[in-house]
């Protein structure tokens, strides 16, 4: 079967990825707490991966997470290449360092973090929607996104920020973001029906009846 949208979220998750791990060198205070930037916008990601799986399956969604994978690598040869060009202004290019040269250890942390999170993610949603036939998608969303947060953000902030840290920052780190972004998925599920009902209009559905395994790489 043709997908008409498959390139176009297959695009979309490519770049909220990349975006987040740009974003993601600058930790701020919200209250009492610490995160990185880039929870203002990486949450989408595990929405649109719920979304993903729902409408493509598990194999669907594999192929859109490794390209995701891809697209920050590029990003990572690509600031590291540019760092190493000989610049005109010694200031500018000591900002640009400082900054973006934090990008490579941040993407290395969060490909290993989304790797293992995205597909925690989707095979979990793939199993409950075969289990329950399709319904509860409230309980298939918040359930998936709660343990692929929680395995993202804790080899996202372990292997980021180690050392660079301290530990118990990292571990406020971990559970301020597992918890933020699942309570952003409680809170956006009205909106992930609309979405994911208006997607199956178009695209239809797939369930993983006969799906023979859930590992990354196929098979």
């Amino acid at each position: 079967m043709k997908y008409r949208l498959y390139p176009l979220v297959m695009a979309a998750f490519a770049v909220i990825l990349v975006l987040s791990n740009t974003t993601a060198v600058k930790l701020c205070e919200l209250g009492p707490l610490v995160a990185t930037s880039a929870i203002v916008l990486f949450p989408l990601a595990y929405i649109l991966g719920d979304v993903i799986t729902e409408v493509y399956g598990y194999a669907g969604a594999r192929k859109i997470f490794w390209v995701g994978l891809a697209a920050n690598l590029l990003m990572v040869l690509t600031y590291t290449v540019t760092i190493r060009l000989p610049g005109i202004n010694p200031d500018f290019d000591a900002m640009y360092s400082r900054v973006l040269g934090q990008v490579p250890r941040i993407v290395v942390a969060s490909m290993i973090g989304v790797w293992a999170g995205q597909f925690v993610n989707s095979a979990i949603m793939s199993k409950l929607k075969v289990a329950t036939r399709g319904k509860y998608l409230w309980l298939r969303t918040i359930s998936s996104t709660l343990a692929g947060e929680l395995v993202d953000t804790a080899l996202f902030a372990a292997i980021g920020f180690a050392f660079v840290i301290p530990w118990p920052l990292i571990v406020q780190m971990i559970w301020t973001a597992a918890v933020f972004k699942s309570a952003y998925e409680v809170a956006v599920t009205p909106l992930t029906y609309l979405v994911v009902k208006w997607f199956k209009s178009v695209e239809g559905e797939v369930y993983d009846f006969d799906l023979d395994s859930y590992s990354p790489f196929g098979g």
